[in-house]
């Protein structure tokens, strides 16, 4: 057995100590063994096996190797008698919940008590004009109250630690008015008047230049949230020099921070469960995801590459336990003009009967279909709801446990929190771009939209009149926490990058380049594929 490392003997005994334990050595790396078993979940073990030592009847405050090893005993023993008792159950049950952005619950933020409370009223679909005043102000919110808790954004315990022109701390716009020297603002990018910039926060607005302003990797647009450093010039313009998002915070730190609710969606889980359900994840070394984007259906050359693809994992070992095909499901948009409603349905019925063919996919393979842009729906604005029935009928009758939700869709694999989205995204962000993205850190324009998207907690950042979006289910675009996997789909060329520990990628666009992507969940790892032309 490994022994453990200094900061994980630090982090025990501040635990143990806080719940009026005293570890002996050989007890310290008794419990640092246990946590080793879960990885992922380290923080949820070492709650659970103190709440169980708090039940024990312990003769003294100071542990040592055999009181800690009765416990873990218990908890390791409980665990694989679950494991053994329904392993088909578990896998059907716990494996998979897919979230449809609908049913995503929406959380507001009070800057007084400091804390996250559930909204629970109804959501209207038409929203009212406060209703968008709501969208800006609870995206910032989510956004100042991460950048309070970093260290660098902070305010300085005592005033004598930090010299004035080292702090970073963040300034109301409000009170800039009479303030000479530089500053540090955070605020949304608005345009309040035709060309003519400012940073709007929930106190002012003041105009900026951003001329010479030197910026870190991202896509700068309007409606995104920024820190800017710089001095308000006699003119009243707030002169930038440096600005960039605001910091990330470790998805752990967040989760700390959040009192057990659930942003993800798909239900609170038991400290136990996610013990459980983690241990699992790391077995689960032969689950994989076929990623598919711009799945025409019809294009009969698009249709024999699927078969292609549908029939090279039908005679591996092991298929794939997720399937995922993302739109547009048709080369022509289902606009107005679209008149072959009729047909294309009949074309899902084709793709039902393609699949069924394939009898181990079939019985051993879940399919989730998700609309694109272009696909037939009620609004183009986000988050779009799922495939209309009339659509599919063909298609479940042949595939009946196939599933059809949102585009955004969220989905939870064990104790992984993967997040699916469908939008033409890099293109519209390089068009609304205010400032040249800068080439220092990278030059590739899918690793300026992952920072971009990640800074801000959200998967849209654009203006709502260049991409509309649901006043009141704007929160179900939103990345707070940060999840573990991201799958930005486009039209573009595919690609994968790991950003701060997420995995970003890009599975490319099926139908115009013979792409497309697999996902093992169990190592976060992305095989970007192509068919042979």
């Amino acid at each position: 057995m490994a022994a453990p490392s200094a900061a994980m003997r630090k982090k025990l005994q501040r635990k143990f100590r806080l719940r009026g334990f005293t570890l002996k050595v050989d007890a310290l790396e008794e419990a640092a063994a246990f946590l080793d078993r879960f990885p992922d979940a380290e923080d949820d073990a070492l709650d659970l096996l103190l709440d169980e030592l708090d039940k024990e009847p312990l003769k003294s405050s100071i542990l040592d190797r055999d009181a800690v090893r009765r416990v873990v005993s218990l908890l390791v023993e409980a665990e694989e008698a679950v494991d053994a008792a329904s392993p088909a159950a578990t896998s059907a049950r716990s494996a998979l919940r897919v979230v449809d952005s609908f049913v995503v619950p929406r959380f507001h933020y009070d800057p007084i008590k400091k804390v996250f409370y559930e909204h629970t009223g109804r959501l209207a679909i038409h929203g009212e004009a406060g209703d968008k005043a709501a969208l800006y102000r609870d995206r910032y919110q989510v956004l100042l109250q991460r950048l309070a808790r970093d260290k660098y954004f902070s305010r300085p315990a005592f005033e004598t630690v930090m010299a004035e022109n080292d702090s970073c701390e963040i300034t109301s716009i409000q009170s800039l008015i009479g303030c000479i020297g530089r500053r540090w603002i955070m605020g949304v990018i608005s345009q309040l008047e035709e060309w003519q910039f400012y940073l709007e926060d929930l106190t002012g607005a003041v105009p900026i230049d951003l001329a010479n302003a030197k910026i870190t990797s991202g896509f700068f647009v309007e409606n995104t949230v920024i820190v800017a450093e710089g001095g308000l010039l006699s003119n009243g313009i707030f002169q930038v020099n440096t600005c960039g998002f605001p910091p990330l915070e470790d998805r752990e730190a967040s989760l700390s921070l959040l009192m057990g609710f659930d942003f993800f969606g798909g239900g609170v889980i038991p400290t136990e469960e996610t013990l459980r359900l983690s241990s699992l994840e790391n077995k689960a070394v032969n689950d994989m995801f076929v990623i598919l984007s711009d799945v025409w259906l019809d294009n009969s050359e698009t249709m024999e590459k699927l078969g292609v693809v549908l029939d090279g994992y039908e005679s591996v070992e092991v298929v794939p336990s997720l399937f995922v095909l993302m739109g547009n499901f048709c080369s022509q948009p289902c606009n107005l003009a679209f008149n072959s409603f009729e047909e294309l349905r009949l074309q899902f019925g084709k793709l039902g009967e393609m699949i069924a063919a394939r009898t181990r996919l079939k019985e051993h393979s879940r399919f989730l279909f998700i609309p694109g842009p272009d696909d037939a729906g009620p609004s183009k604005a986000l988050p779009r709801c799922a495939l209309p029935k009339y659509l599919i009928e063909e298609l479940q009758k042949h595939i009946p446990n196939a599933i059809f939700v949102s585009n955004p869709c969220r989905v939870k694999f064990y104790t992984q929190e993967i997040v699916f989205f469908r939008q033409d995204l890099l293109y519209r962000m390089r068009r609304s771009c205010l400032i040249p993205p800068t080439t220092e850190e990278t030059s590739d324009p899918f690793e300026h939209l992952v920072a971009t998207i990640t800074h801000q907690s959200h998967l849209c950042p654009l203006p709502l009149t260049v991409q509309p979006i649901i006043w009141n289910y704007d929160h179900c675009l939103r990345l707070y926490p940060t999840p573990h996997t991201i799958v930005l789909a486009d039209k573009s060329e595919q690609k994968a990058f790991k950003y701060t520990g997420i995995t970003c990628f890009n599975p490319g666009s099926f139908a115009n380049d013979s792409t497309f992507a697999a996902y093992r969940p169990c190592t976060k790892e992305v095989e970007l594929s192509a068919l042979e032309s």
